[in-house]
């Protein structure tokens, strides 16, 4: 049937979505939820038809994705009829029940969900089964290279070179340390980075403060011309949008199941151009990946995959039951990381980053192996890498002669203090990760937390041992409420609670 397009300024976040009044989906024989097929002069695409009395009869309400996929303006008529399931749907069912995909059915499940065929609950079915089933390392590479194929591919015409981590710890700058190490020393490294989902900062939410991350594949070709490295936000480039989609589900199931977080980190860096790959495994209490053991079997699953498509990865277990230098939050890790460019920082900072930058200089044949993080020590102390972060801030459109002291950051701040004399025992990354939030991170680019004393570190009673930073005093109440609940460290004797005999146990 024919339908008047309205168009409703709406972001599903390239979910292919419309609005249908109840009337329309009663004609189509179908139910609110189900696909439609969309046609417009040459033009066409699936989406998924939500039902609302808001949407007038003989009409249909075309939000953002769609609008853009057919190129549509208001007052325009498209065909509209019921499409069937696609045969990916079987895959996704075959998935469930335990069995091998092929490389067929997995493209198929990769091209539908592209196209808007499948529904957030076909999404979040096949994402379950995969938590719950899990994919053989072929299957693995298949989704790999299914992810990569749906979008851009770039080809620099020479070696590139990679840092990546699984995340997992909080106030984790290294790669706007690393980055200007390794492009100094003459590799090139085009870093693609994400912003947060559910971190205090993601790299590219820390790079924004300094310079512009959002660029197309031409303009990041130019960046690399000029600097030979970047530091930019991924999603912008169309590099893997099936990911992306994938990601969007994940979010609210809070699952991150272990073959498609492999898929994921590999398919951008297969769409990168990347032939050589530092990964960053954080390791111990608080992190992704708690133990060792875990860590090693991790590490075999990335060399293997990696090894089926042609980047060679070494991979680094790192320790992560703390954060990594004392600044947690966009800002307050720009500002720490250009400290660090510029011949200060704090040492687990430096030797975080110099240790993983080595790594790539030896893969690159600029050391030999065991030597790498010395000559990054070098690079850093020479001042060439803080040369060389002024020209991709240049590159990237930024103030390339930047101090930390120009960088805002919260105004409204409150200090935790040290209840007792003694060491500081523990600090829990996730309560940290939850306090900086409710601060205001990373949205509130000044927002976050600055920590004065880390596991080992002797205090008294009274002394700070972290400031909380926000933008608000709204903010600030919010996450001082979330600390005193949480109780973010322990000091060595100090007392964690107590009870009376007339208090439930």
């Amino acid at each position: 049937m024919k339908l008047k397009v309205q168009i409703l300024d709406v972001d599903t976040g390239g979910v292919h979505k419309i609005l249908l009044n109840p009337v329309e989906i009663t004609h189509l024989a179908m139910f609110a939820g189900e696909r439609v097929l969309l046609e417009y002069q040459k033009e066409e695409t699936v989406a998924i038809a939500d039902s609302t009395s808001l949407v007038e009869p003989g009409n249909v309400g075309i939000l953002n994705q769609v609008q853009r996929e057919l190129k549509v303006k208001e007052g325009d008529f498209v065909e509209v009829s019921s499409d069937v399931k696609p045969t990916s749907i079987k895959a996704i069912r075959k998935k469930m029940d335990g069995l091998t995909l092929t490389a067929d059915e997995i493209e198929a499940i990769v091209g539908d969900l592209v196209t808007g065929r499948l529904s957030d609950i076909d999404i979040a079915a096949f994402l379950v089964s995969e938590q719950i089933r899990g994919l053989s390392l072929e299957e693995t590479v298949h989704l790999t290279r299914a992810i990569a194929e749906e979008g851009e591919q770039m080809d620099f015409g020479e070696n590139v070179f990679d840092k990546h981590s699984i995340g997992g710890v909080p106030g984790n700058k290294v790669s706007l340390v690393i980055v200007p190490i390794v492009a100094a020393a003459g590799l090139l490294i085009p870093k693609t980075s994400s912003r947060a989902i559910t971190s205090p900062s993601g790299t590219a939410d820390t790079m924004e403060v300094l310079a512009e991350v959002e660029f197309s594949v031409d303009e990041l070709q130019k960046i690399m011309k000029t600097a030979k490295a970047s530091i930019v936000w991924g999603g912008a480039l169309n590099l893997a949008p099936a990911d992306d989609l994938f990601i969007q589900i994940e979010h609210p199931l809070q699952i991150d199941p272990r073959p498609q977080m492999i898929a994921s980190i590999m398919a951008k860096k297969l769409s990168t151009g990347i032939q050589y790959m530092v990964l960053d495994i954080p390791t111990g209490e608080g992190c992704k990946v708690t133990t060792m053991e875990e860590a090693r079997k991790l590490s075999h699953d990335f060399i293997t995959v990696g090894n089926e498509l042609g980047i060679a990865v070494h991979c680094a277990m790192t320790y992560g039951s703390q954060p990594v230098g004392h600044a947690i939050g966009p800002a307050l890790e720009a500002k720490e990381a250009l400290e660090t460019l510029m011949g200060g920082g704090p040492t687990s900072l430096i030797e975080k980053s110099t240790g993983l930058a080595g790594i790539l200089l030896e893969m690159g044949g600029l050391a030999t192996r065991g030597a790498g993080r010395k000559l990054a020590k070098e690079i850093l102390a020479s001042g060439k890498a803080l040369k060389k972060m002024r020209e991709i801030i240049r590159a990237q459109n930024g103030k390339p002669d930047v101090t930390p002291q120009e960088i805002p950051i919260g105004t409204c701040t409150y200090d935790l203090l040290a209840p007792t004399d003694g060491y500081v025992a523990t600090l829990h990354n996730r309560a940290l990760v939850r306090i900086a939030r409710a601060a205001g991170t990373p949205k509130i680019l000044g927002a976050g937390l600055y920590l004065h004393a880390k596991v080992g570190s002797r205090v008294k009673e009274g002394d700070p041992v972290l400031t909380i930073y926000a933008e608000t005093e709204g903010k600030l109440s919010d996450a001082i409420d979330v600390a005193k609940n949480l109780m973010p460290f322990t000091v060595e004797g100090m007392l964690l609670l107590t009870l009376t005999d007339t208090e439930q146990f």
